[in-house]
């Protein structure tokens, strides 16, 4: 099952290679206006612990080492 799944993303990121990178891109700018609203419960937890921003650095770095590897 696992593998399915595995061989089903390689063949669907190795024809859109630049995908995970404008996804890490689109939540570190994302994060940058979650700062103006930190006074809101739920998205005050994104503000203070940067995670949308952790989140985004770490995807768009596997999207490029996973461009070069596919």
């Amino acid at each position: 099952m696992i593998n399915r799944f595995v061989d089903r993303a390689s063949e669907y990121l190795s024809r859109r290679k630049g995908l995970p990178v404008i996804i890490g891109v689109g939540l570190v700018i994302v994060n940058y206006f979650v700062q103006f609203f930190g006074g809101v419960p739920v998205i005050g937890f994104f503000a203070t612990t940067d995670l949308l921003l952790h989140l985004g650095i770490v995807i768009g770095l596997l999207g490029i080492l996973l461009g070069d590897a596919l």
